[in-house]
């Protein structure tokens, strides 16, 4: 205890320290309704002294009994206040000082009342605090900041406030203080600053445009990378408003995903957009935005960052014009153009038959090169191009299907529309070239109407390139009509012609095998291809299988080109299998002729034997729709297959009425779920509902899956998640050459995603 002070004189001193430790509460930046709160406290609790003070003035004259109460009620009020707070005599020794004071000066001691600063404290800091004192001791007030030594051996930061005590006299008798420790508030500030700090070097010196933009849309904040992104001084973009150097085609969709992210609906958003220079150039960016929230979550502004991509789309453009486009003519090549085709059958599909396709090539173009040279055959080339531009419409699409063969694809013409169209193609071109070509070098031009029920583009090419082969069996120099019942009963003589080509293709060694790649979905690996058969022509052109395929079906050469494909497979994994290779696996296309034949079985026996290839390696694919013709001889020739090893898969699944009759009967390890079914499945509930069934039965039968003909990315994600176990279409990989294959080829079309190709 200290000892007792006149009661008047330690309510003013009382008073005074409160005071003093609000007003130093408040420089530390300690929150408004607290200090008021401590404010309201104080003046109850200093009134409440009061009063006590003045009951205990008038008990003492009577029983003198109050005193002690009203000392006990000030020391708890300083005990307890969270400031430093003490009072020392003109003797430099502690009268009053609270447990806060004690722990700063002397954490082993909880009172340091009667103790003098040079008790406390080194002599040499004992004395710098005596000298700053000098003012206080004269009468003034000072308030400040300092950094002192702790009890605790570290240094803290104080807010200071001393102030001379007087008595009733006014006389100067001690020195008041109150000391609030701010170390933590000061080293949250400084965290603050750095922070503040380090993101302004980070949005300032950003190799990449940084922006904080408003949420009236105006930039409020720009770096130096976004100028030059922006070709703008920084007083020039900081104010001005997103939209006003905007891209007008851009505007709205820019605008969308904007509300979008303030809505709540996105957290951030990427877009690719254009914005205007001073001059007027588009430049593209890359644009990646997201909020910038208050305490409360209120969105205040947004942060952009901004990549310069125009080099990027510039690129990006030209190699995509060298992908679509033939390097000498300019015109579409055979990829742009069956694209256009497939987009054509889906017109077709959605709004009915109409459009035309026209396939030309010159008869005996091999003349020019060999009497003129290759420099006039390109030549030659380019002139037929150029006539076919002249006499098109810009609503009608040409390409160069490779050599001297093209297409056009007349999307809205009648059947009559066709045929002048084909004429005078014939007769325009045919004058092209009389100028520049030997004798005997004609054009002729075959016209496939979109009347017939097409599935793929390619089934539209190989029916011009049927009527192609009409107009030049009848002559040359013509152009001829495809109509399937030409095709498919009455012309013997053009059947078997297709018969003897064949026939002369296998002598010749004109048979071609691609891979397509198929497209495991639970390890995102292509560990499977499809073998698909081509044909080359006598001229070296490759002739698509639905234009031969069925021929050799109808008069029993398929077993022949079989065994072939059969053949040619296992040799290719025998390849691979001496390189160390074992992980290729194929899948073979049978006939369903082909499913009871001794001599295709024997063969496969002895060359697996031969080569010593892993027979699981050798998936047989039979079509759903094929006509097998004696069930009990195919299921015991598959049955042998399957013992020695090898799998079997049903194509098509789902596409004709012998799914489950196949299935029950022949032991098939994958089923192929029609491209019908996969194409449209995102959008059609039809579609999804026979997906799911498929992937139920399979999984029923211990069996897995296949899609077929797969789109995008979206429809492989929703395949995954139904439970589909591989994929297979263009987007996943387009068929190679057996050469790439033994390269260790990535399939374009997938290679960004992460796609492995086992070897």
């Amino acid at each position: 205890m200290f000892p007792l002070l006149p009661d008047l004189r330690r309510t003013a001193l009382a008073t005074s320290v409160l005071l003093a430790v609000l007003a130093v509460m408040q420089a530390a930046g300690v929150g408004p309704a607290l200090v008021e709160l401590l404010l309201i406290a104080a003046v109850l609790a200093v009134g409440a002294q009061t009063v006590l003070l003045r009951r205990a003035l008038a008990d003492a004259r009577t029983r003198g009994t109050r005193a002690a109460l009203a000392e006990q009620q000030i020391q708890s009020l300083l005990a307890n206040a969270p400031a430093a707070i003490y009072f020392r005599d003109l003797d430099d020794r502690f009268v009053v000082a609270n447990d806060t004071a004690a722990r700063a000066l002397d954490s082993t001691r909880t009172s340091i009342e009667g103790r003098t600063l040079d008790d406390l404290l080194p002599r040499e800091l004992a004395d710098r605090v005596r000298a700053a004192e000098v003012p206080v001791r004269a009468g003034e007030e000072v308030r400040g900041e300092q950094v002192m030594p702790h009890a605790d051996g570290t240094d803290h930061t104080f807010l200071v406030s001393k102030f001379p005590v007087r008595d009733a006299d006014g006389r100067i008798v001690g020195l008041g203080g109150v000391t609030i420790d701010v170390t933590d508030h000061k080293r949250a500030e400084q965290r603050v600053l750095d922070a503040e700090e380090r993101f302004r070097r980070a949005f300032d010196d950003a190799p990449i445009g940084m922006a904080i933009v408003g949420l009236d849309g105006c930039y409020l904040q720009v770096n130096e990378a976004l100028c030059t992104i922006l070709d703008r001084t920084r007083d020039a973009l900081e104010g001005t408003s997103v939209q006003a150097i905007t891209h007008p085609d851009d505007l709205a969709a820019s605008g969308q995903a904007i509300d979008d992210l303030l809505a709540g609906r996105t957290t951030s958003y990427e877009l690719e957009k254009r914005y205007l220079t001073p001059s007027g150039e588009p430049v593209w960016v890359s644009l990646h935005a997201t909020v910038i929230r208050d305490g409360d979550g209120a969105p205040t502004a947004l942060l952009g960052q901004v990549q310069d991509i125009t080099r990027r789309r510039d690129d990006a453009g030209r190699l995509q014009y060298l992908a679509d486009h033939d390097p000498l003519t300019g015109l579409y090549n055979r990829r742009r153009f069956e694209q256009e085709l497939d987009r054509q059958v889906a017109e077709l599909q959605r709004y009915g038959p109409g459009g035309a396709l026209l396939v030309l090539d010159l008869d005996h173009f091999k003349l020019v090169n060999d009497t003129l040279g290759h420099n006039a055959g390109d030549e030659l080339i380019v002139a037929v191009a150029q006539t076919l531009g002249k006499r098109l419409r810009e609503t009608d699409i040409v390409a160069r299907l490779g050599g001297d063969e093209f297409a056009v694809l007349l999307p809205r013409a009648t059947r009559e529309e066709a045929e002048i169209v084909a004429a005078a193609v014939v007769r325009d071109v045919g004058a092209t070239i009389s100028d520049g070509a030997p004798r005997g070098v004609t054009c002729s031009l075959g016209v496939a109407m979109f009347e017939e029920p097409l599935i793929t583009g390619e089934e539209a090419l190989v029916n011009a390139d049927l009527a192609v082969y009409e107009a030049k069996e009848d002559g040359r120099a013509r152009w001829a009509h495809y109509s399937s019942e030409l095709y498919d009963e009455p012309r013997m003589k053009t059947r078997l012609g297709w018969v003897e080509r064949i026939r002369s293709a296998l002598e010749e060694d004109r048979l071609e095998l691609v891979a397509q790649p198929i497209l495991d979905l639970r390890t995102n690996r292509v560990r499977q291809h499809e073998l698909l058969l081509r044909m080359r022509d006598e001229h070296g052109r490759v002739v698509p299988p639905g234009a031969f395929l069925h021929v050799a079906e109808r008069f029993d050469v398929i077993q022949e080109v079989d065994r072939w494909v059969v053949g040619r497979a296992i040799d290719l994994l025998a390849e691979h299998r001496a390189r160390g290779e074992e992980g290729l696996v194929l899948e073979v296309n049978l006939s369903g002729k082909s499913l009871a034949e001794e001599q295709l079985l024997h063969l496969v026996e002895q060359r697996i034997a031969e080569t010593g290839v892993n027979p699981a390696n050798l998936i047989f694919e039979v079509t759903e729709t094929a006509a097998v013709a004696n069930m009990q001889d195919a299921r015991a020739f598959s049955e042998r297959l399957r013992a020695l090893g090898c799998r079997f898969a049903l194509d098509d699944f789902g596409a004709g009425f012998g799914s489950f009759y196949y299935l029950k009967h022949l032991p098939f390890d994958y089923l192929k779920i029609d491209g019908e079914f996969i194409q449209d499945c995102l959008r059609n509930e039809t579609d999804r509902l026979v997906v799911a069934a498929v992937v139920g039965i399979a999984r029923g039968m211990g069996k897995e899956t296949i899609a077929e003909f797969v789109p995008d990315d979206q429809t492989q994600r929703f395949l995954r998640r139904q439970g589909v176990d591989f994929a297979q279409g263009y987007h996943v990989g387009r068929p190679v050459s057996l050469e790439s294959l033994a390269a260790g080829y990535v399939p374009a079309a997938s290679s960004a995603a992460g796609v492995v190709v086992s070897r």
